[in-house]
């Protein structure tokens, strides 16, 4: 879970035609009444290859609307000149970002005192009023830092919810986790679902493929196309955007200088 208020670099690199996969939600995805999708199948179809072309999963055909999987190598500082409109923000993607053997990294650690962190808009400021989201990706386990992808409000109003999966300390395991929307107040915040914890089955120290599933009255999180949970209390209604984002720790644990973490990601993909 994050503040509101970060300012984040933008990846404005995509693999697809626009063209040819952007489209509306399917006829049952925008009925009155919840679509035959708003169940949560135990186990979906998942592949360690960067997913090409739409999918059905849970009742609803999801249409790819963006892939990369990082063929174009680039060193360090290098990488807003190889992924254009990488490198705005307050984060550090020159210092932190490179991309080597098909790999997007994260270089994360301290220089003079400070924390160096990234983070990445895949497909850009696209709104998306649901969609699907898949991440392969690995970390190390690093004390101090974090890693989530995050679905976040395209208005930037974090009373219109938030969406964090895989969400968790560097080589710990993730866990899920949805804002019910206008749930914030300024004593506690947002209320996030699941009210009871759940987290993947094993650890980030391997790759794994994490997907988010934001479908009409449910939200599903998948890890390796095993279901670890899905909540229908905490979805969101309005425009949200796509984030991958390493950050330090929200524990409140001492950062040790030290430290030095990374978080390799395989491929992205981005359904509507």
């Amino acid at each position: 879970m994050r503040s509101p208020f970060v300012v984040v670099a933008t990846l404005t690199v995509a693999l697809v035609s626009t063209t040819a996969l952007v489209g509306g939600a399917p006829v049952s995805a925008r009925a009155a009444t919840l679509p035959a999708s708003s169940t949560a199948t135990a186990k979906i179809a998942e592949s360690t290859a960067l997913p090409r072309g739409n999918v059905t999963t849970n009742g609803r055909t999801w249409k790819q609307s963006y892939r990369q999987d990082f063929t174009t190598a680039a060193t360090l500082g290098t990488v807003t000149k190889k992924y254009p409109g990488l490198g705005r923000g307050r984060y550090a993607p020159a210092k932190v970002l490179s991309v080597k053997n098909g790999v997007l990294d994260f270089a994360l650690r301290t220089e003079k005192g400070q924390p160096l962190v990234a983070a990445v808009l895949p497909d850009g400021y696209a709104p998306h009023r649901t969609g699907r989201v898949s991440i392969r990706y690995k970390t190390t386990k690093t004390a101090g830092y974090k890693f989530s992808t995050i679905l976040w409000p395209s208005s930037d109003n974090w009373n219109e919810g938030e969406i964090d999966w895989p969400e968790a300390d560097l080589g710990a395991r993730p866990r899920p986790a949805s804002a019910v929307p206008g749930s914030w107040s300024a004593r506690t915040g947002m209320r996030f679902e699941p009210g009871k914890e759940a987290f993947a089955a094993t650890d980030s120290t391997g790759y794994h493929v994490a997907t988010t599933e934001w479908d009409k009255g449910i939200v599903r999180f998948y890890w390796d196309g095993k279901l670890v949970t899905s909540t229908t209390k905490a979805v969101p209604k309005t425009p949200f955007r796509v984030t991958l984002q390493a950050e330090t720790t929200t524990s409140g644990a001492k950062i040790p200088a030290s430290a030095v973490g990374h978080v390799s990601v395989d491929w992205v993909a981005v359904w509507n």
